[in-house]
């Protein structure tokens, strides 16, 4: 009788163990499925990821280095109260309008102007800057930009670079050397225009260019010539734009001092009405110096 009673009890006690470890294998088993789908985040959630930086034109002059400080996004909301942002993801040299409410007259001044710059604006430099260059020692080839936009059927704006320039080569100031923008397209009717009057056509690298030019004190600040070199035809993208031979062509009429510095290149618009959905989708500045 022992003998079965001690093969009984064996076998039961091989049941409790067998059991008890698989239900601990079960067990352990659940965890790790569990802390893998923890870790484990929807794919939308990974790549859904929130802008680098919001610019709101109310807030002062903000700003936002991007491209490792290569290029700088600012916002200057100059001439209105209206609520607009722009965004930008802060890696690329890029910027998009996410909303704006500006509406000023199309026949007065714009509201602001979102832009990216390089060089130095106002005391602040990017980094790697290669400038300021004086006006005398531009020559074709020197100073050229790539600018891919995105330019919404409604509102009323402009697609334009806005190059400045001063009679020293640092200033934490306004420029006083002048003001020279490159218009690449324009939207909103025949009022949005450059200020000042038609004076000349010329072609450079390929483009048409009507020039307008404005001489005085704009905001009643230093008195500069405001040269604007507007494209016959309009463009949503310049590809190695040689904006030091524009200038130079600028400084053979006399609109800009030989002894005046570059300053700083920026790329932007300038809003009149609406506006969002602008978007500068790639931006690059090369200086051979």
């Amino acid at each position: 009788m022992s003998r079965p009673h001690r093969t009984a009890w064996f076998i039961v006690i091989t049941l409790v163990i067998l059991l008890g470890g698989f239900s601990m294998y079960w067990a352990f088993l659940s965890r790790t499925t569990t802390s893998q789908r923890a870790v484990a985040k929807p794919s939308s959630q990974v790549a859904s990821q929130p802008p680098a930086a919001r610019l709101c034109g109310q807030a002062g002059w903000p700003e936002a280095n991007v491209d490792g400080g290569a290029y700088i996004v600012q916002n200057d909301e100059w001439n209105s109260t209206a609520p607009e942002c722009i965004t930008t993801d802060g890696r690329e040299p890029q910027f998009t309008v996410a909303n704006s409410s500006i509406y000023e007259p199309a026949s007065g001044d714009p509201g602001g102007y979102p832009s990216i710059f390089s060089g130095c604006s106002a005391g602040v430099c990017t980094v790697g800057n290669k400038m300021p260059i004086r006006v005398s020692g531009l020559r074709p080839g020197m100073v050229t930009s790539s600018w891919t936009t995105t330019q919404p059927p409604s509102g009323a704006y402009d697609v334009a670079y806005d190059i400045w320039f001063n009679r020293t080569p640092v200033t934490s100031g306004p420029p006083d050397g002048g003001e020279l923008m490159i218009w690449l397209a324009h939207r909103g009717g025949s009022q949005i225009a450059p200020a000042g009057a038609p004076v000349a056509h010329v072609t450079i690298g390929g483009y048409a260019y009507t020039v307008w030019l404005y001489s005085g004190q704009p905001g009643g600040g230093p008195s500069y010539d405001r040269i604007a070199y507007v494209m016959d035809r309009g463009t949503q993208s310049v590809q190695d734009l040689d904006i030091s031979a524009i200038a130079a062509d600028a400084a053979r009429r006399g609109y800009l001092a030989g002894p005046s510095y570059l300053l700083n290149v920026q790329a932007g618009f300038e809003i009149w009405q609406g506006g969002g959905g602008l978007e500068t989708k790639s931006f690059a500045i090369n200086v051979r110096r």
